[in-house]
């Protein structure tokens, strides 16, 4: 005991006092001390430190964000495309402080807690028919991973076992997260590259809503894109697990739309080739794309449906994969049989974020919300048009209430700007000018705000962004 209290004095010794709060008294700390803790201390996501200049947001309320210094922003990305209903919602701050009166976390590893059954159910009422089992985790990469380990497993233990059926097959450019799983279905090179050697490597299809990133062809026709896909269903028949896929539009690819009739083609074969369906709806669900589901738009029901991001309203972390009967009947037997899912995350089913998310729903059926997004998504589409004459704007993808604009060095050849330019950041930084919040994806500025921003704020946050762009390609 006296060595190892010497040692721990010995070492520290020789590190500097380590400076907190307690050195301003009973004072909270100053606007100052959380800029420089914040570049001294948190490494933020998708950030090069060595560039950062913080910006805090302090609070919010509908479709603004207010930081430290009491500037208000309009929430261009709706909080990194999870805020549905607006910021300090009565309903669900209620909501959250209710459940937080009776607990506010509690295991749901063999246990369970009446709100998240009673949202589980909820979440099987909206689905696509035949979802009818829900999973829970705590983010959109913990969806993925849930639903590829559950895919793999299934077939090791189906009716008719095939445990060949290890492959798994994407589109091109696809983002399905960033844990190893989801990396080894994602096809964005700058998320993925470096850490391949870690993981899988999934057959990719071409994405048949934009370009192909290394040669900057247009993206291959709907028949074109089937047919890849029965291509591979063929090569590859009796070892593919599951194919995934983003429905409708890819959100991190660029906004990346889908031709109508392909989310549906694309079921229909790999109904036929007997390859489960893994459809992510991480992004594009709860509304993003005029429906609740994106691929309600074609009468699809997936497999599995992946969901995070909007469905605690981008309150609270949590996920969700929901699957069949068939898939999880698979999975049921005595312990001895060992086909338990052995698989799972300390916040599952978080009794908060299951409050939260059943005030949501309550709000989308009460607000009547998704009926009043045609106003909304024409408005857009008019900006977006408006937007597409800037001189260095390329293509324009939209899909609901989401946009992208491509920054392209010229317009008519449709050369990109040099990468290390950073034209999409520059024009993102800029529109903060001009009060609102968005984030690019690349050179693809995008616009993807809360379903509840108004008209008049969506006028605004348009004008910022064309502000941005202009300073930006100046």
């Amino acid at each position: 005991m006296t060595i190892t209290s010497t040692a721990s004095s010995a070492v520290s010794a020789t590190l500097p006092p380590r400076e907190s709060a307690a050195h301003h008294g009973d004072a909270a700390p100053t606007a100052s001390d959380l800029l420089r803790w914040d570049r001294e201390h948190v490494w933020h996501a998708f950030t090069q430190m060595q560039d950062y200049d913080p910006l805090l947001i302090e609070r919010g309320e509908g479709s603004w964000l207010v930081d430290t210094d009491g500037n208000r922003y309009l929430d261009g990305s709706a909080s990194m495309w999870c805020n549905v209903h607006g910021h300090r919602h009565p309903r669900l701050d209620a909501a959250l402080a209710e459940q937080a009166a009776k607990v506010a976390h509690t295991t749901n590893l063999g246990l369970s807690n009446p709100t998240t059954v009673e949202f589980a159910r909820r979440l099987i009422e909206v689905a696509p028919q035949g979802l009818e089992k829900v999973f829970f985790s705590g983010d959109g990469s913990s969806a993925i991973e849930t639903a590829l380990k559950m895919a793999f497993q299934y077939w090791l233990q189906a009716p008719t076992p095939q445990p060949d059926r290890k492959i798994f097959v994407a589109i091109g450019e696809a983002y399905h997260g960033d844990t190893l799983g989801a990396i080894g279905v994602g096809g964005v090179d700058r998320f993925t590259a470096m850490f391949q050697p870690l993981t899988f490597q999934a057959i990719r299809i071409p994405s048949p809503g934009g370009p192909c990133p290394a040669t900057g062809n247009a993206p291959p026709s709907l028949g074109e894109s089937l047919a890849t896909v029965e291509r591979i269903f063929m090569e590859h028949r009796g070892t593919i697990a599951a194919l995934i896929m983003e429905p409708i539009v890819q959100a991190a690819a660029g906004i990346y739309v889908h031709p109508p009739g392909f989310l549906r083609g694309v079921a229909d074969l790999a109904r036929r080739h007997e390859v489960l369906l893994i459809l992510d709806e991480v992004a594009v669900g709860f509304g993003r794309t005029g429906t609740l589901f994106a691929c309600e738009q074609e009468g699809v029901s997936p497999d599995f449906l992946c969901l995070a991001k909007g469905l605690t309203a981008g309150y609270l972390p949590m996920a969700a994969t929901l699957t069949t009967p068939r898939v999880w009947n698979a999975f049921l037997g005595t312990h001895a049989d060992r086909r338990t899912f052995f698989h799972g995350h300390t916040y599952g089913g978080n009794p908060l974020a299951a409050a939260v998310g059943l005030a949501s729903l309550d709000v989308f059926r009460d607000d009547r919300v998704l009926e009043t997004l045609p106003p909304k998504i024409e408005r857009l589409r008019e900006h977006a048009a408006r937007l597409s004459r800037l001189p260095h704007v390329g293509a324009v993808r939209q899909c609901g209430l989401l946009a992208g604009f491509d920054l392209v060095a010229n317009r008519a050849t449709g050369a990109a700007y040099p990468w290390q330019e950073r034209r999409g950041m520059r024009a993102s930084l800029a529109a903060r000018k001009h009060a609102a919040l968005v984030r690019p994806l690349g050179d693809v500025v995008v616009i993807m705000p809360p379903l509840s921003i108004t008209l008049d704020e969506l006028d605004t946050l348009a004008a910022a962004v064309e502000a941005g762009i202009r300073e930006a390609t100046a």
